[in-house]
Order: C-alpha cells, then sequence, then structure tokens
C-alpha cells in the first residue's frame, strides 16, 4: 500500500519530519495503578490540541516483582482503545505495543480489523515480543520461546489479513476455505518495538517502521542510520519510519534546563523543543510522550505542549 494515501499515517509520519503523540492513560500516576479519571475529556483535548495519536499499552497483570508494576492503562487495550476512539474523531489509535507472543494471531486479526471498520484508517498496530514474565507464566506460554512465537504468529497474521480462502497450514491453526470478516478497510500500518527478540533485518524486513528505547543522541542517530540502510534493502519503495518514547516532566519554568530521569527528562518547554528538534534532524518522526511520571497537572501540561511546541511539530494535514 501506498502510505500516502492512508489517512492517519500520513497525518502522523513523514520523512525529516517529527510529530508528537501522548501514551494512555493521560495521568501522573507513577508507578501507581492509574485512577482511570478524565480520559476521555484529555483525550479530546489532545485531539483539539493537535498530538496526533494516543497509544496504549498491553499489560495482562499487576506484577509488584516487576521493574514497572502498574498496569498500563487497567483495562484491555483494545477495548479501551475501541472505546477512547468513540469518542474522538480523528486522533491515532495505537497500540504500544500489543504483545503478538501472547495474542492468537487470527484473534488478533479479528480484533484489528474490526478496530478499523470502526474507525477508518486510524489504527496504528504496534507489536512486541512481550518482557512481563509473569504475563507470560499465566497464559502458559514459554517466554524464552516469545521471539520464534513473535515470528510465526505474524506471518499467521498478515497471512489471514491479506488473503481470500487460501488454505495456509501452521502449528498455531489452519484456515481451509474461509476468510477474514471484516477485512480491514485499508491495511494496518504495522510498528514493531524494540527487537521484539529479532535481528535488525527482521524489523527492517517485516516491519512498516520501528519503535526503540530512548539512548544517547549518537547511538540513537547511529541505529537509524542502519535500520534506514537496511530498510531501503528491503523496501527501497517504501519510507520506514523511527519511533521513540520520552517519560517527561515539563517544568513550569521554559528556560529550567534537561534534568536526567528514568527514561526521560525534566526540563522547561524551550529545553523540549530544543530536545526535538535535535531528534527530527537524526530521523526521528514521531516521539511519544508519557506524563505518568510528571509533577505538574496533566491538563496544564497538555495545554502548554499544545499552545507552545506542537506549533514547531504539527500534524502534517488537518
Amino acid at each position: 500500500m501506498k502510505w500516502d494515501q492512508h489517512y492517519g499515517y500520513k497525518r502522523m509520519l513523514q520523512k525529516d519530519k517529527l510529530t508528537i503523540r501522548l501514551n494512555m492513560p493521560i495521568e501522573n500516576h507513577g508507578k501507581q495503578k492509574p485512577t482511570m479519571n478524565h480520559q476521555v475529556k484529555r483525550a479530546q483535548l489532545a485531539e483539539e490540541l493537535g498530538f496526533t495519536a494516543l497509544w496504549f499499552q498491553d499489560v495482562l497483570l499487576e506484577d509488584p516483582t516487576f521493574d514497572d508494576p502498574a498496569t498500563g492503562q487497567v483495562f484491555d487495550s483494545h477495548i479501551y482503545l475501541t472505546y477512547i476512539g468513540s469518542h474522538t474523531s480523528k486522533i491515532n489509535l495505537g497500540t504500544a505495543a500489543s504483545v503478538l507472543s501472547l495474542r492468537h494471531p487470527l484473534r488478533l486479526a479479528k480484533e484489528a480489523a474490526s478496530i478499523d471498520n470502526l474507525f477508518p484508517e486510524r489504527f496504528m498496530l504496534g507489536l512486541s515480543s512481550g518482557d512481563r514474565r509473569r504475563d507470560f507464566s499465566a497464559l502458559n506460554i514459554p517466554i524464552l520461546e516469545r521471539g520464534e512465537i513473535f515470528r510465526e504468529s505474524l506471518e499467521y497474521f498478515k497471512k489471514v489479513m491479506n488473503s481470500e480462502y487460501e488454505d495456509y497450514t501452521s502449528s498455531l491453526g489452519s484456515l481451509e476455505n474461509v476468510t477474514l470478516v471484516p477485512k480491514p478497510t485499508s491495511d494496518i500500518p504495522i510498528f514493531i518495538t524494540g527487537y521484539a527478540q529479532q535481528t535488525l533485518d527482521y524489523v527492517a524486513a517485516h516491519g512498516d517502521g520501528f519503535m526503540f528505547y530512548p539512548q544517547s543522541l549518537d547511538k540513537q542517530a547511529s541505529l537509524i542510520r542502519e535500520y534506514q540502510t537496511k530498510a531501503r534493502t528491503y523496501h527501497p519503495e517504501q519510507y520506514k519510519p523511527f519511533f521513540q518514547p520520552i517519560v517527561m516532566d515539563l517544568h513550569d519554568n521554559p528556560d529550567h534546563e534537561p534534568e536526567k530521569i528514568k527514561l526521560g527528562y525534566r526540563l522547561g518547554r524551550k529545553a523540549l523543543i530544543e530536545w526535538l528538534k535535535q531528534h527530527e534532524e537524526i530521523g526521528v518522526n514521531h516521539v511519544m510522550i508519557s506524563l505518568a511520571h510528571s509533577t505538574r497537572d496533566a491538563e496544564e501540561v497538555m495545554k502548554e505542549i499544545g499552545e507552545e511546541v506542537i506549533p514547531h511539530f504539527p500534524p502534517h494535514h488537518s
């Protein structure tokens, strides 16, 4: 598919340009379980302010032994994404990321196609292999096999999404003279999170984009160059974007210099604009902001970013 014809993709992603999204829930809950209050109101505010997407985490169980014990946005990511989508009209709805190694690909295909029919060309499918050991144990899925499961599941998912009455057999199941209903209204962009226990060649060959975690500017620039070189080798006709998350505590002093916090920074808006411009220059196309550790009111921070920062990195069309 030519992504320049896809509403959500072309609004959010463009070569050499950067846009901004928010992680759900939009709440400064720290490592505590989110309250989930005011999320519809904040999602609608994010849409009005020009954030291009809302992203939903896929977590099954609260695990106090895990480094991040909070349970994502508490509710099932696909169900909650659908609920939020029904209260918004144009903001993209993405998973960051659906744990493919824990979801049967046929069920995932049914859910993804249904979401795309309900909200045409707004669904962005992030996929990961997962890292929460107790989620794997609870489903009796061997965590050490998650890489192999991911590969086989992605092949099955793409087959059922793109074929009509085509027989197919894998260890995950067989298709014989059947087809998925509904089919998506158009191709759904797939973004692989981390390496998903694969090689960078696999990520470049099989995803429509790459989400990777924060690291130094030099290291990130090197990774982006390597990824883009491999992506052009496998798909010379298709540009493949790069995403990066950031945990951010926006200081009320716009001139506050960056202070390092885990997976992000405490900084003023002027430093944030500079940080975003630096990452735009090295090839980051989309930054995913988490306000979980904000020390200021979430809506106050959203409004400051919307009014002072997003004009430098606006959606690519209305």
